[in-house]
């Protein structure tokens, strides 16, 4: 009896330990600023960052920021290695066969740049003959396939933004899709002056997705009503707008 009361115990204590470990949030190992890089000493910063650790708080959940590489992250998320994304991903009919969602946390769009002086709209007839550079495994890359294959002379595959944007710099790419606010990041920067947006793409719900939410496993019903309340409570509280308000000049949490 006594043994039995004892393991009993053990089994009760290690099942305390492991729902007092942190949530393990990944982000994307690949820089993607301003929603997340590493700076000089290798700390992760950013606005997504930030973000995490305001939900994280509001849910009253112990959060670990993770670095995954980006084309690695959803499997990460079903194997337990994570247990819950917060990288910019965007919620789609084909990312909801496999995963779960939060409500959004923010909404933005979705534009095209291009070098200064090449004049062109960011429509199927306007890449007509260019080559486009998209980030691999993103929306964007589904979304370049589907509407612009046709027309483009080419649809080239980077592992991270920048380097896509490094090579529209170089003269290598025509124009690049991506984030309104990612871009607008490089194009501020001493390398961006070269280019600049050569508007929105009409927007494709079911391939853009309707927002950015965490993502999260199927089933993982607690853990899902924990970041609503987190993403509903800094919403409401002004914090969303504080965080936001050192990265953005509007709100990116859209409609």
């Amino acid at each position: 009896m006594k043994t039995t009361i004892l393991t009993l115990t053990a089994t009760l204590l290690l099942g305390s330990a492991a729902l007092a470990e942190p949530v393990k949030v990944g982000i994307a190992a690949e820089p993607y600023p301003p929603f997340a890089s590493p700076d000089a000493s290798g700390n992760w910063v950013g606005w997504e960052v930030d973000m995490i650790g305001a939900v994280c708080a509001a849910a009253e959940l112990e959060c670990e920021v993770t670095p995954v590489a980006w084309d690695g992250i959803i499997p990460a998320l079903t194997s337990g290695q994570i247990d819950a994304i917060m990288a910019s991903l965007s919620i789609t009919e084909e990312r909801l066969k496999t995963i779960d969602f939060s409500d959004k946390y923010y909404n933005t769009p979705t534009v095209i740049i291009g070098a200064k002086g090449d004049d062109f709209a960011a429509t199927p007839e306007g890449l007509e003959g260019k080559i486009i550079g998209v980030q691999v495994s993103t929306v964007h890359q589904a979304y370049a396939q589907a509407h612009f294959a046709d027309t483009a002379a080419e649809i080239k595959l980077y592992q991270t933004q920048d380097e896509a944007n490094q090579d529209l710099v170089a003269g290598r790419i025509d124009a690049t899709q991506a984030d309104s606010i990612a871009l607008d990041a490089f194009l501020a920067s001493d390398s961006g002056a070269c280019c600049d947006s050569k508007g929105a793409v009409a927007d494709d719900p079911a391939i853009l997705g309707l927002g950015v939410g965490v993502g999260l496993r199927k089933g993982d019903e607690e853990l899902k009503a924990k970041f609503n309340a987190g993403i509903a409570k800094v919403v409401e509280d002004g914090t969303y707008e504080k965080v936001s308000a050192p990265y953005f000049a509007s709100s990116i949490y859209g409609g």
